[in-house]
């Protein structure tokens, strides 16, 4: 018996519900998710990694390919020249570790921020200033900054994390000037 990783497509947004087909059906899945910060509080915190795709770990000499093409809300296995195809060991466990990253920074939102980031605060009181990342508040949506005053001091300020977005770095003016001028 040789299990191997596979994608299986899902309807849209029904990605939980295939999930739990899978395993009352007591196959091994791996549904990659991750928590974010919804503008509209009554969306959903959670949402799928890959939208309309998990991944099976199984058999499918033993299993058989119809079990999946016709399970609720599946639309059947990825399949590239009419076969299903692998997915290799070493790229779930990337994505494992993927998503454990992103759980272990807080979320999406703070997935990539780092302490002395530069941050754009685009909503609240301080709309339109700068700043640099501090930290999460531990247990909560809330960050706080450090915003430069005029004194050249940095006041430390906690904003809700909905209110800052990191700020991309900009292409040098050399960049500019060979590539668009």
């Amino acid at each position: 018996m040789t299990k191997s990783w596979y994608a299986i497509h899902s309807h849209p947004n029904k990605e939980q519900l295939l999930y739990e087909q899978i395993v009352i059906r007591g196959f091994e899945a791996f549904y990659p998710k991750i928590r974010v910060n919804p503008v509209n509080p009554r969306s959903r915190k959670i949402k799928a990694y890959f939208p309309g795709y998990l991944f099976i770990n199984v058999d499918l000499t033993v299993s058989g390919l119809s079990v999946f093409n016709w399970m609720p809300f599946s639309t059947g296995l990825v399949r590239f020249g009419g076969e299903p195809s692998m997915v290799p060991e070493n790229l779930i466990g990337a994505i494992r570790q993927r998503i454990g990253e992103i759980k272990e920074a807080g979320g999406e939102l703070f997935d990539g921020l780092k302490q002395g980031d530069l941050v754009a605060i685009h909503a609240g009181p301080f709309a339109g200033y700068e700043a640099i990342f501090d930290l999460r508040l531990s247990g909560s949506d809330r960050v706080r900054v450090l915003l430069k005053m005029l004194n050249n001091r940095n006041l430390p300020v906690e904003l809700d994390s909905k209110q800052i977005e990191k700020k991309r770095p900009r292409p040098s003016s050399s960049y500019r000037k060979q590539n668009h001028g």
